[in-house]
């Protein structure tokens, strides 16, 4: 009897130990540690497909000839550099003739924004911003219709990315004619 006692009294105490001590620790402290390494593991997975991604960018790029990555930096600059725009436009316009009587700057003010839809991941929408800003020039400028026309091919020739959006020509008996333009130029943000 007294060994089914002692028996018995191990079973309870076992029984005690493992719902009083083992399960509370399991489920408690340890599921946490468990939820906090597998939450780890996800983001070094991440950062190693980051890595390789960079990786491969920075391959991609290197292959660019310079002379080539040269040109794209020059054709859309990752700032806005109004004054050397302005400075290439006054010295185009010397060359072709026409006197740059105004420059003025006007900022976009509107953000380009495309709305996006849930993606495969169930992340919330969001808004993606257009990652090329654009500012305009009003130019005023005085000369001959043919000063014009060069005018416009130098900028046509441009290796920066310029649009003239409105030409408004006021008349004149001389022949030397009265030019407002609207230039947008465009820019990496």
């Amino acid at each position: 009897m007294n060994n089914n006692f002692v028996a018995t009294l191990a079973l309870v105490v076992a029984a005690g130990i493992f719902f009083g001590y083992v399960v509370p620790t399991w489920s408690g402290p340890i599921a946490t540690t468990k939820a906090t390494i597998a939450a780890d593991d996800q983001a070094l997975a991440a950062a190693t497909t980051y890595t390789r991604q960079q990786n491969q960018l920075a391959e991609a790029r290197n292959k660019i000839d310079p002379i080539d990555l040269a040109r794209l930096v020059t054709f859309l600059p990752n700032s806005v550099d109004n004054v050397g725009l302005i400075l290439d436009l006054n010295a185009l316009a010397a060359r072709s003739g026409l006197s740059l009587a105004n420059i003025d700057v006007m900022t976009n003010t509107v953000a380009s924004t495309k709305p996006t839809n849930a993606n495969t991941t169930g992340a919330p929408s969001g808004t993606i911003t257009n990652p090329v800003g654009s500012v305009d020039l009003a130019l005023s400028a005085i000369g001959t219709y043919t000063a014009l026309q060069t005018f416009l091919k130098g900028v046509e020739r441009s290796q920066r990315l310029l649009d003239i959006r409105d030409i408004v020509v006021k008349g004149s008996d001389t022949g030397v004619y009265t030019y407002q333009m609207k230039i947008s130029l465009y820019w990496l943000r």
